[in-house]
């Protein structure tokens, strides 16, 4: 925690550019770019405002879940869940399950980008995974886990995925790597 502080209360570090090999280098730490494929998507992307910040200068937690909550309408629309399939076939998703790890701080200023994984795919449920990171030093600073179901609208109940939705999903399920 003492690290943290102190990195709250570090000075505030310019952003230089300096020539190198091959063209122009901002800032002071190297990220890796990191390729989106099928089974890692980016869900979203934006940053952290002084407002979002709390009493210690942290991105508080309600807006980790509400960064989360975008995310989780991108990851859905990738595999055909889309807000006019929602409110035309009067279908919808509910959250069941969320455990969420936070792992760094983010702060006011901060870059972050959540990329997405689908776990597993049932008749009626996803579970799926996001990892918030701060995208200037590409740290992880929180995983969201979730498992929702699919629901019929009229009926209140859940009810399974349309085949194409499934289809979908599953394809992209199929190629998440197993973790060790």
């Amino acid at each position: 925690m003492r690290a943290s502080l102190a990195r709250a209360a570090a000075p505030i570090r310019l952003l230089i550019s300096y020539p190198v090999r091959g063209g122009l280098r901002m800032g002071s730490r190297p990220t890796k770019a990191k390729t989106e494929t099928a089974a890692e998507m980016v869900t979203y992307r934006g940053a952290t405002y002084p407002w979002q910040c709390d009493h210690i200068g942290h991105m508080n937690i309600m807006w980790y879940v509400s960064k989360f909550d975008e995310a989780n309408w991108n990851l859905f629309a990738r595999v055909g869940i889309t807000p006019s399939y929602l409110r035309e076939a009067r279908y919808g998703m509910a959250g069941v399950q969320q455990n969420i790890t936070y792992k760094r701080e983010l702060l006011a200023g901060d870059v972050i980008e959540v990329r997405s994984r689908i776990l597993e795919v049932r008749e009626r449920v996803i579970r799926f995974v996001h990892e918030m990171r701060n995208a200037e030093r590409n740290e992880v600073a929180a995983i969201c886990e979730t498992t929702a179901v699919h629901l019929d609208r009229k009926t209140r109940k859940s009810c399974a995925f349309p085949p194409a939705v499934r289809m979908n999903a599953e394809k992209l399920s199929a190629q998440v790597l197993p973790q060790d």
